[in-house]
């Protein structure tokens, strides 16, 4: 099915920012409601007089969900039509918070989230559908410049967000303040939201959808128990079954004539770097914010509220150069800016693993905000130059592959950061690391450990092609070469 509504032209069309900025409002929303409820837990526990730890299913639940929903998302998108799933959507987030806020033990609360992860699951491909299929080329920087602002800023603001509404008012308002936004949202997607008719003869590929459902659960599975305490030889199964399974949906789409994904959009260069390059790179990023706060509390010793305000100068840095973004990518290109922005965020994980309680505030904070600076650089670039050669038959299958792909690496950062944690705390109780006894020291070592690991998307964007997405970065005619290599629809 063409992603594009009949009669219109994806590459001459115009393009909505306030449709734009209602999806990303959505996204944020989604976004942040995963990592919230990190600083409500010992309140949730308390209330529930349940252990701390087993709050943590609420988030697991919900993340993956998410993970798991959006395969069939987009096949209900193009068999219902996007403006009708992003509706449903918003609705049943809305409802689910609503009963997130009224639950009176875990299991509720739980299985709420798990309903609101659905809803979220739709908002996260669907939206960006929406954005995708009126927006032509040329226009790509400017669309996905509101598009990626979510997925910069809500794990930076989650836990100051968090602990602000658990501490001046409940836990339960994480969850009530989505009515009202979802309320919004909802009125102005039904005004905004193009109707697309859907295509009531699309069938499901059911045995991919199992397959691929199978495999990406297991490996969230194996991710979660790779970054627990107890992480063995039933993670490694778990991670190794999910990748099977995966293989499995692989080999099956390539033969069935109604495939759930159009994998033939891996032979695009640039949308393959998003599993490459693009992976790696959102998987260090994913793993900064959950490092810096331990960092900060466990290593220095400092209270949560001075660590969630210096871990906001990321935040700073992620705002400060938005406005720089665009016009760097279209001044150089992506494969210079993804090269730069990999090594230089490569330095600035170094520069965290020198810093001590004793260095001054002014450079902690400096640091930060050049690493939330060159975060956002790379962040940007790789969510528009994925999309860059994408033909229109292949955005549905680029659109939900991709998002699946963020909600891997994200939960593959936390897991490596927690891995790399365990890996180093033993080595300086050991007294292998050389400063046993330094409480900051397997912090230092995690963070010069995932400065090495940037360094493998810096080799993946060195060998990009020269001209790399040139039709979005610098709109016009494109080189031949790269007119010669661009796949056909």
């Amino acid at each position: 099915m063409n992603a594009f509504p009949r009669g219109a032209d994806p590459a001459g069309g115009s393009w909505s920012p306030r449709l734009a900025l209602l999806v990303s409002a959505t996204f944020f929303m989604e976004f942040l409601d995963g990592t919230v409820l990190t600083t409500a837990i010992p309140s949730i526990a308390a209330d529930f007089a349940v252990p701390a730890a087993d709050v943590n299913i609420t988030m697991t639940a919900y993340l993956m969900t998410v993970a798991m929903g959006i395969p069939l998302s987009g096949w209900l998108a193009e068999r219902l039509g996007a403006r009708r799933v992003f509706c449903l959507a918003i609705a049943i987030f809305t409802a689910a918070s609503l009963l997130c806020a009224l639950s009176q033990d875990l299991t509720m609360l739980t299985l709420s989230r798990v309903l609101q992860g659905a809803g979220g699951a739709m908002m996260v491909p669907v939206g960006t559908l929406v954005v995708l299929r009126g927006t032509p080329k040329k226009d790509l920087l400017r669309a996905t410049a509101f598009l990626v602002w979510p997925g910069l800023l809500a794990p930076v603001l989650a836990p100051l967000v968090g602990g602000a509404l658990t501490t001046y008012l409940s836990w339960h308002w994480i969850f009530l303040v989505n009515l009202p936004l979802g309320l919004a949202a909802f009125l102005a997607a039904l005004r905004l939201v193009p109707p697309v008719r859907g295509d009531s003869t699309r069938r499901l590929d059911w045995l991919g959808l199992v397959l691929t459902t199978l495999g990406v659960g297991s490996l969230l599975v194996g991710l979660e128990l790779m970054g627990g305490r107890d992480a063995g030889l039933l993670a490694a199964a778990a991670i190794a079954a999910g990748l099977l399974f995966l293989a499995a949906a692989a080999a099956w789409m390539r033969r069935t004539s109604t495939p759930l994904f159009n994998l033939s959009v891996f032979g695009t260069r640039t949308f393959r770097a998003t599993a490459t390059g693009g992976f790696v790179y959102r998987l260090t990023i994913s793993a900064v914010p959950f490092l810096l706060p331990l960092m900060f509390q466990v290593g220095f010793g400092w209270d949560p509220l001075r660590a969630g305000a210096m871990v906001s100068a990321v935040f700073v840095g992620n705002i400060g150069i938005k406005p720089a973004t665009t016009p760097l990518i279209r001044r150089f290109g992506f494969k210079p800016v993804l090269v730069f922005a990999s090594l230089a965020s490569a330095a600035t994980f170094a520069l965290c693993a020198l810093l001590d309680a004793g260095t001054p505030e002014p450079l902690i904070v400096a640091v930060l905000v050049a690493s939330g600076a060159f975060r956002s650089i790379g962040f940007s670039a790789y969510a528009s130059v994925q999309y860059a050669d994408v033909v229109p038959a292949q955005l549905p299958s680029a659109n939900a592959v991709s998002a699946t792909l963020v909600q891997l690496a994200t939960a593959a950062g936390i897991a490596v950061g927690a891995l790399l944690l365990r890996v180093f705390e033993a080595g300086s109780r050991a007294g292998s690391t050389g400063v046993a006894g330094d409480p900051a020291a397997p912090y230092r070592a995690a963070f010069l450990a995932i400065a090495v690991l940037m360094l493998l998307s810096t080799l993946d964007s060195l060998v990009l092609p020269r001209h790399a997405g040139a039709e979005v970065s610098r709109p016009g005619p494109a080189p031949a070469a790269e007119r010669r290599r661009r796949p056909r629809a």
